[in-house]
C-alpha cells in the first residue's frame, strides 16, 4: 500500500509493507512541527493513536498503528533539539 498527500498527489510516496522479519520492527519516525496539531488532525481522519503526544526528554512523541503491523512515531524536537535526518 502507499499513501500519498491529498494536497500533493505527485509527490513524495510512503511504501506500507508487512513487516516479517523482527530487524525490521523499529519505530518508522516522521518529525513535525506541532505534534498537538498533527495529533488532532489525523484522529479527526480516524488514525488509532496507541499514544496521544507525551513529553520524552527533548522531545514530544505521539504512536499510532498503520493499521498493517506498523507503529509509526511522530516527533516534535524541543526549541532547543535539532533531530539528523
Amino acid at each position: 500500500m502507499t499513501l500519498v498527500s491529498p494536497e500533493q498527489p505527485e509527490g513524495p510516496e510512503l511504501l506500507l509493507e508487512p513487516m516479517g522479519h523482527p530487524a525490521t520492527r523499529a519505530f518508522p519516525q516522521f518529525e513535525v512541527a506541532d505534534i498537538h496539531a498533527e495529533h488532532a488532525r489525523l484522529r479527526e481522519l480516524g488514525v488509532c493513536f496507541l499514544m496521544a503526544p507525551i513529553e520524552a526528554g527533548p522531545v514530544t512523541v505521539a504512536v499510532f498503528d498503520d493499521t498493517c503491523g506498523h507503529y509509526i512515531q511522530l516527533i516534535q524536537p524541543d526549541a532547543a533539539t535539532t533531530m539528523d535526518p
